[in-house]
């Protein structure tokens, strides 16, 4: 998925216009189920990025695909469809949830464990996080058996690697000088 510059401009615009009707929070619940949907289903990605199915047809779904959403989303859609731009719609939903969270002082911190999160690694992992950043966090758990055992957290451009993994490979460096 590439992110452009366009849908960038289309998630801070459809952004301002949320904040203006006090449905930004909706909006952002709506961004990132689309994300999800089209991430996930390769059947509604292939749809959207069909050059050959019409934007009406294209809209007309997405309508149906996503009939519960806000107004201001819908909006979104009838944009694209009237610009042609159907194919920077995950785009536009990925750029709006990070300019809405960098709008509410929301950062997401990145935590790759082995297995799920339990309870009590999460509160160690917000422990930690409370010394690496003042703002409000947001947890999106990454699962990777291949770090064996603890976490690996990112923070915008920070990171701490707590992983078994790491230590075993700092471990084998220190063992083989």
């Amino acid at each position: 998925m590439a992110s452009t510059r366009a849908a960038i401009r289309y998630a801070k615009a459809i952004l301002d216009l949320a904040n203006s009707k006090g449905v930004a929070e909706a909006v952002n619940n709506d961004m990132k189920s689309i994300a999800l949907a089209i991430e996930t289903n390769t059947e509604l990605s292939s749809f959207i990025q069909n050059p050959t199915t019409t934007v009406e047809v294209k809209e007309s779904a997405l309508l149906e695909v996503f009939s519960n959403v806000n107004g201001v989303t819908k909006g979104l859609f009838h944009l694209l469809f009237e610009n042609k731009r159907f194919e920077i719609l995950e785009a536009i939903a990925v750029e709006y949830s990070k300019v809405f969270d960098e709008g509410n002082g929301i950062e997401v911190a990145k935590v790759t464990t082995a297995i799920p999160m339990d309870a009590a690694l999460e509160a160690k992992v917000l422990a930690k996080i409370a010394t690496l950043s003042d703002k409000k966090i947001t947890i999106e758990n990454i699962v990777d058996p291949s770090i064996i055992g603890g976490f690996i957290l990112r923070i915008g451009d920070q990171q701490y690697n707590a992983s078994v993994a790491n230590r075993l490979q700092v471990l084998k460096r220190e063992l083989s000088n």
